[in-house]
């Protein structure tokens, strides 16, 4: 079967002008959708402090992104979709009725190649170059009249349809920032102790005073009668330089003492003074407050330490500065701490915890979800499940674990050794 061939008058050759002229603005507008919605507001606001050309426009389009998403849609739509209708007209002027066959195969073939699969791979691999250089065409195109009443009147009937407003707030949640910490490790971008900072910045606005408090039962405090003598020997054989002073009893704290000026009053020969003439004023806080607004307070009132208070207003614990910044960073260790380590694993995989240590810490060391609730350590996770004192060595078997209260301190559990007792046995390890 032989295909008659026609000679292309000036009509085709105006059309087929106006089909390449399009499928190149398609593509341009493919590059440009593709980029733009891959440009987060963080890096373009990093482009700009590095004074990349571009970057304030980028910054304007990214932060709204629904004001140029939609007109460069169907920017895109429009081109395509006449582009493939003028190539349906010529194919057939050309070809006869088997131009349609090549008008499809040309479509898909080089409609599809050039003006999507091309320049959208070509943004995802160069998003930065590819955002930069549309960002300035996307912003003239959108405040084009006619782009701008189109695509808008064209919004507002799809919000008849879903019933919806045609714009979306969009946010970043902190799965998705750690996710991003990860693969930023992952290609070398961050460091890992970078990443642990991040995590522990953005676990840090979630954690309450409760969690990173000294317990009532650790504190170290002194009467107010007792004598500054007395007191400073107390300071330092614990290595303090504040000590809260309470009057009838623990839960009526009544200020803090600093070492600094028992050791004035000493060296003035009074020091057989009472203790409560001395007192400065204490700061309390309850213990669900968050402990990224009590170190802003910190900062601000330039205070070291607040003595937590019950709902009941008894005295819950105290918690310091350092505290805080431990949070953060870590444990904070001088040479002078003979601190017992916070983790221990054990020959045989098991893995021994200090009794305080958080239940999310202890989830994070043995890869599972320990049930939470009213308790935020792994021993008062003990005390839950076993609903009494723990003797020692006594253990409760929870998610495929088995928690032994290993240490007992009068009616505290001091450490707890985790084993693994699920069938397969796998050893316990530490996150790397």
């Amino acid at each position: 079967m032989f295909i008659a061939l026609v000679t292309p008058n000036k009509t085709d050759l105006i059309l087929t002008l106006i089909i390449i002229i399009l499928v190149f603005v398609s593509g341009i507008l493919a590059l440009a959708e593709t980029s733009l919605v891959r440009m987060s507001k963080a890096k373009a606001l990093a482009l700009q402090d590095q004074g990349r050309r571009g970057a304030n426009t980028l910054i304007k389009l990214v932060s709204n992104p629904e004001d140029f998403l939609n007109p460069v849609l169907l920017l895109v739509l429009l081109s395509q979709l006449i582009a493939a209708t003028l190539v349906g007209v010529v194919a057939d002027n050309l070809f006869g009725p088997l131009g349609v066959v090549f008008a499809t195969i040309f479509e898909i073939i080089v409609i599809f190649v050039l003006a999507e699969a091309v320049p959208k791979n070509w943004a995802v691999r160069n998003s930065e170059k590819a955002a930069l250089f549309s960002a300035p065409l996307v912003a003239a195109l959108i405040r084009f009249p006619p782009i701008y009443l189109v695509s808008n009147l064209l919004i507002g009937l799809s919000n008849l349809v879903i019933r919806g407003k045609g714009r979306a707030l969009t946010f970043v949640s902190e799965q998705e920032l750690l996710a991003l910490a990860d693969v930023a490790v992952e290609e070398e971008v961050i460091e890992g102790e970078e990443r642990t900072l991040i995590r522990s910045i953005i676990e840090f606005g979630d954690t309450v005073v409760r969690e990173v408090m000294l317990p009532r039962p650790d504190m170290v405090a002194v009467a107010a009668t007792q004598s500054v003598e007395e007191v400073m020997e107390i300071a330092i054989s614990a290595g303090f330089s504040r000590i809260p002073v309470f009057g009838e009893g623990i839960d009526d704290v009544i200020g803090i003492v600093y070492t600094k000026d028992l050791i004035k009053t000493a060296l003035e020969s009074n020091s057989q003074t009472e203790v409560g003439k001395f007192v400065r004023s204490a700061h309390f806080v309850p213990e669900t407050k968050r402990v990224s607004e009590l170190m802003r307070e910190m900062q601000q009132s330039k205070f070291h330490m607040a003595v937590v208070v019950d709902e009941y207003g008894g005295t819950a614990g105290l918690v310091t500065l350092e505290d805080l910044i431990e949070e953060l960073i870590g444990e904070i260790i001088d040479e002078f701490d003979t601190e017992e380590p916070g983790v221990e694993t054990l020959e045989n995989g098991e893995i021994r915890v200090n009794g305080r240590m958080a239940i999310d810490e202890v989830n994070e060391i043995v890869h599972t979800k320990l049930p939470s609730g009213d308790w935020d350590s792994i021993g008062g996770l003990v005390f839950n499940l076993l609903g009494h004192v723990p003797s020692q060595g006594e253990s409760v078997e929870v998610d495929g674990f088995s928690l032994t209260a290993e240490k007992i301190q009068g009616r505290r559990i001091g450490r707890v050794r985790i084993t693994r007792i699920n069938n397969d046995q796998k050893e316990l390890e530490l996150e790397s």
